[in-house]
């Protein structure tokens, strides 16, 4: 059912080159798949350069960043839907407890020692960085409605099986 606000619009084939008035007609699927790829390859690329992976950054990240020190099951459960794959994550934490990065108590939580305190401090400064690079030439205005096109996508399309 076509919405008040849509407007019947043919699919054209992807084409990286398309004018501007060619844009209504491109396949979200190719530019979000491509826009997604390039962001990823390109941190991804930036943290290879210092020996560190973007799913080490997350476990950093989340071990410093809730109200209560987290087991390592919760870190496994809350990243696995962005990780590669299913055992990703707890390797990962594997990676940073061998790197001294992180460390157990008694109670089986994770803790970042000093060193995975400095590292996460130096992943954000870099994180930062590249989001600027990612950002150029990009109000935030423009973001931010680029952002809520995505979210609105994913909620018309939330439920919706083939």
């Amino acid at each position: 059912m076509k919405s008040p606000t849509s407007s019947a619009t043919d699919q054209a084939p992807a084409d990286p080159a398309a004018s501007d008035e060619a844009l209504a007609t491109q396949p979200i699927g190719y530019w979000s798949g491509l826009a997604h790829t390039a962001v990823t390859r390109h941190l991804r690329d930036a943290m290879a350069r210092i020996d560190v992976t973007q799913p080490q950054y997350w476990v950093l990240n989340r071990v410093n960043g809730g109200p209560a020190a987290p087991s390592r099951e919760e870190v496994v459960s809350q990243l696995t839907p962005l990780a590669d794959g299913p055992h990703e994550i707890g390797r990962v934490v594997d990676q940073l407890l061998h790197r001294g990065w992180l460390r157990t108590d008694d109670t089986h939580t994770l803790h970042l020692t000093e060193p995975g305190e400095a590292a996460r401090i130096r992943l954000r400064s870099l994180v930062t960085e590249l989001r600027a690079e990612v950002h150029e030439g990009i109000s935030d205005e423009e973001y931010v409605a680029a952002l809520k096109v995505l979210r609105r996508m994913v909620a018309n399309v939330e439920g919706v099986t083939s």
